[in-house]
């Protein structure tokens, strides 16, 4: 491939919520306000699923063991997820959204992707709607975003991370390939820190280094990202943003603060579950086939039970069926299970017309719509 961008008339922003959890309970707690936060966990187990700019200084995490955060952190203060108000904050961001684009590709609850080359509201510059968008954000939920305005999507969550919080940087056509030669490997979405890890015992530090291997050698140490890498180093990154992108699954998971043994107890926390997850099915108005169940133990030796049916789940008493018919394939139980986690994939729509979608193309508009 070329060093040209792989298409300079595309205009991507992508928008990424500030500590998106921990903002929320920040917002709705004033005596939360400058405190280092986590949600979800406690101090004696669990994870945590958000942590606020202030733990962050700690170096707690999300995805980090409770333990460690307030090892970290001693004064760092936990707080129950309340994923319904989180939805909700996030069903208004996505109005906001929809004001300025028709092609918007959510992540999830707090980031997503919008192809605003169309300029739906006419204004003229994608750093400007970018602009606009944040704003609207701030003024209308008391939340604060961050974007990265570039001409694909590798470059645009990148510099949304930029200036983050609050935040907002723009990749340019003619910088891509400047900017990525710069920018550490470790920043390349997809490398995690196992691979980065490689890649420096490999010579491989920034995106210059990279962009010098040649698809043979990267085949040969990074197997199918090979193809990903080879562009991303360049710039390069040909995926549209997709507003019908479908989930591969829909679930919840949750860490008891003591083991549950009886049977009865199970039985109580598997209802909860099924209650959540449904709510996030019919939210997103899906369907699917198979049924899993996640069990871990006070040992941390964690199992998984699953069934798929022939024809789509509709309806929430099926559902409950087989995730109960699920839990009773492992009890009694032996060991304290401190892990419940409930998944429906196989995901498609009810209405499958729903998933139409027909992006316009205005080729005078790309013309005039600036960076």
């Amino acid at each position: 491939m070329g060093d040209v961008a792989d298409n300079p008339g595309r205009k991507i922003i992508h928008v990424d919520m500030d500590a998106f959890f921990a903002s929320v309970e920040q917002r709705d707690n004033v005596q939360l306000r400058g405190r280092p936060i986590a949600v979800g966990g406690s101090a004696r187990r669990g994870v945590v699923a958000a942590a606020s700019y202030e733990a962050r200084r700690f170096g707690v995490r999300s995805a980090m063991p409770s333990v460690t955060a307030a090892q970290r952190c001693p004064t760092l203060v936990f707080v129950p997820p309340r994923f319904a108000v989180y939805r909700a904050v996030s069903c208004q961001i996505r109005q906001i959204f929809a004001r300025y684009s028709d092609a918007v590709e959510p992540l999830s609850l707090d980031e997503a992707y919008l192809d605003v080359t169309l300029d739906k509201q006419n204004i003229g510059s994608a750093t400007r709607t970018a602009q606009l968008i944040r704003s609207a954000i701030q003024a209308e939920t008391g939340l604060t975003a961050s974007a990265g305005v570039s001409y694909n999507k590798f470059l645009a969550k990148v510099a949304s991370d930029q200036n983050k919080p609050d935040g907002q940087f723009v990749v340019r056509p003619d910088k891509g390939a400047e900017f990525v030669a710069l920018l550490p490997v470790r920043r390349f979405h997809g490398v995690g820190p196992k691979t980065a890890a490689r890649m420096r015992l490999l010579g491989i530090d920034k995106g210059a280094d990279l962009r010098e291997k040649d698809m043979t050698f990267l085949a040969k140490n990074f197997g199918k990202a090979a193809g990903y890498l080879f562009d991303a180093a360049r710039g390069i990154d040909l995926r549209p943003v997709k507003p019908n992108r479908r989930r591969k699954s829909v679930g919840r998971e949750r860490t008891y603060s003591d083991d549950l043994f009886s049977e009865g107890a199970l039985q109580e926390a598997l209802d909860r579950l099924i209650d959540s997850v449904w709510q996030r099915i019919e939210d997103q108005d899906a369907v699917g086939r198979t049924v899993t169940l996640k069990v871990k133990y006070e040992n941390f030796q964690q199992i998984t039970r699953s069934r798929s049916c022939e024809h789509c789940i509709r309806e929430k008493a099926l559902f409950g069926i087989i995730a109960r018919e699920l839990l009773a394939q492992i009890v009694p139980v032996a060991l304290g299970v401190r892990l419940l986690g409930l998944t429906l994939s196989g995901l498609g729509k009810k209405d499958p017309d729903k998933e139409a979608f027909a992006l316009r193309r205005d080729q005078s508009g790309q013309q005039a719509f600036e960076f």
